[in-house]
Order: C-alpha cells, then sequence, then structure tokens
C-alpha cells in the first residue's frame, strides 16, 4: 500500500496494470505478489481508477493559410526521430470555488518511443507556446540534418502560421497534416493529451499557471522515465530512445495490422521468391535492446 501510495502522489491516475508491472519490476528478486493479489488489494482499498475522457476544441482550421497532406497514413516508424506528433489541449485554472479560466498545454510526441520531447503551457492559444514546444524538441537533434524526420499535427492556426512552418523547414522537417477533424488522424497525440489530463494531472486543482507548469513538469519527468508504456513493451519512453525495429504492445492497433497487411500484399515487381528452405531476409526485424 505505501508503494502504491508513493507511485499515485506522481501519477494519480496511473491504471493497476501499470502498477503491477512497476511494483514487479521495483521489487525484482524480493518474491514479489503475483498479479490477481495486486489487482485484489486495490480492489479492497477502493483504489481502481475510473477515466473520464475529455476531448476538448482547441483547432482552428478556418485560417486561409496553407496547410499540407498528411504523410502518415500509412507510416510506422521503426526509430526514435522519424515522426514527431503534435497537439493541444487545455488545462482549467480556478480561479474561486465556481469561476475558472484556461491555460492550454502544447505537446509533442516522439512517435516510436512515446517520449514527450517538447512541452510549453500557455495563457492563450497563440503560436508562441506551441513554438516553444517545438524549440525544446529540437535541442534533441541539434546539428542533425540527415533524420528523415516528419512533423504531424492538426490543421489549426498554430501549426499552420509561418513561424512554425518556417522552423521546421529551416530544420529540413516534413510537414504533414491531417485532412479532416476526425481525432482518429492524429490519434496518438491524442492519447497523450488524455494520459497527461485524465492519468498524470488526475484530480489536481491548479489556482494559476505556475502550479500547472510545475505539476506538467513532474508529470512529464516520471512519464518519461518511469511509468511503463503498453505500446512499448512496458518500457519506458526513456528505455525505448535506445532501441530500433518493431516494438511488443500490448494492445492490438488495428491501423498498424492494416498498414502491415497491405504492405505485405504490395511485393514489389523485381522481388523474387525464396527458394525452398530459405529464411526471409535478415534484418527485417532488428534486436530490441532491454
Amino acid at each position: 500500500m505505501e508503494y502504491i501510495k508513493d507511485i499515485r502522489s506522481k501519477d494519480p491516475g496511473i491504471g493497476g496494470i501499470k502498477l503491477w508491472h512497476m511494483y514487479r519490476r521495483d521489487f525484482k528478486g524480493n518474491d514479489p505478489i503475483g498479479r490477481d493479489w495486486f489487482a485484489d488489494i486495490i480492489n479492497k482499498h477502493n483504489l481502481k481508477v475510473r477515466l473520464k475522457v475529455r476531448r476538448p476544441r482547441t483547432t482552428d482550421s478556418s485560417h486561409g493559410l496553407p496547410t499540407y497532406p498528411n504523410l502518415v497514413k500509412d507510416f510506422i516508424p521503426t526509430r526514435p526521430n522519424q515522426l514527431w506528433v503534435s497537439d493541444i489541449t487545455y488545462i482549467i485554472i480556478w480561479v474561486d470555488a465556481s469561476h475558472y479560466i484556461f491555460c492550454y498545454l502544447s505537446l509533442i510526441l516522439d512517435a516510436y518511443t512515446e517520449e514527450i520531447i517538447g512541452w510549453n503551457v500557455g495563457p492563450t492559444l497563440e503560436t508562441m507556446y506551441p513554438l516553444e514546444a517545438l524549440k525544446m524538441a529540437l535541442k534533441r537533434i541539434e546539428g542533425r540534418n540527415d533524420m528523415a524526420l516528419i512533423h504531424h499535427s492538426d490543421r489549426g492556426c498554430q501549426y499552420a502560421s509561418s513561424d512554425y512552418i518556417k522552423l521546421l523547414n529551416g530544420n529540413h522537417i516534413k510537414i504533414s497534416m491531417t485532412e479532416s477533424g476526425d481525432p482518429k488522424d492524429n490519434a496518438q497525440a491524442e492519447r497523450i493529451n488524455n494520459t497527461m489530463k485524465n492519468e498524470l494531472l488526475k484530480g489536481m486543482r491548479f489556482c494559476n499557471i505556475n502550479e500547472v507548469l510545475e505539476a506538467v513538469a513532474r508529470a512529464v519527468d516520471f512519464y518519461n522515465n518511469e511509468r511503463p508504456h503498453m505500446s512499448i513493451d512496458m518500457m519506458t519512453p526513456a528505455m525505448a530512445a535506445f532501441c530500433e525495429g518493431e516494438i511488443k504492445k500490448h494492445w492490438l492497433s488495428l491501423r498498424e495490422r492494416a498498414i502491415r497487411e497491405k504492405q505485405a500484399l504490395e511485393i514489389p515487381e523485381n522481388s523474387l521468391p525464396l527458394s525452398v528452405g530459405q529464411g526471409p531476409p535478415s534484418g527485417l526485424r532488428p534486436p530490441v535492446n532491454p
């Protein structure tokens, strides 16, 4: 119970399965209890978490600025810094017991490692705040012009602004945008928004933007360096940053399955069938570092 309370103090909305994986990792060699017993303890002490998904509208795509096609419909990254996804969500600041205002959280996620690589909080939806998040992310690739990196976002005016586009182009980053208002077109960014608000910041009540900045900084550090992630074989995003190739998911991605099935049917004209007893070419699935 002390262990659970300690983790929940850092991540109030973390679910039981992730808690159990963290517990098993941290108490390895100390005869940790099994998953079912762990779940029974959570249930007995009313520690189950029910997530409430909120999807606020923070996108203005009626700006008339140039937009870009969606480059990632059929793209699955196989290493870090191939695809970054971005989005903006809001966080409530309470003025008093019954009145509130909003501040806005801009996030950039590495789609392969699931790591939050850039973030910023601002009192308005002005471009300067997501631009600062992008500058933070760009520190990861300073001096490198060979990344073949794609930046994907919605068609909001912040991401279509001349300042944002100029910074992407200046760092040789390809620009990709959603082609509709469907959240599925930027699903990974939508998921990290939900994780941040309904898990990492769950139940927190903020009275000013400085409190939000401090809480987000702690949440990002915990998310990147301690929290196991189901999309990267229960590693932390910081661990996944050392990997290449396909990483096991602990859930079924229908999108990725459809893409892989489509790719399997697209056999190059100059390809030859494998001879009897011949295995697949080496390197199709590079080993994943622990």
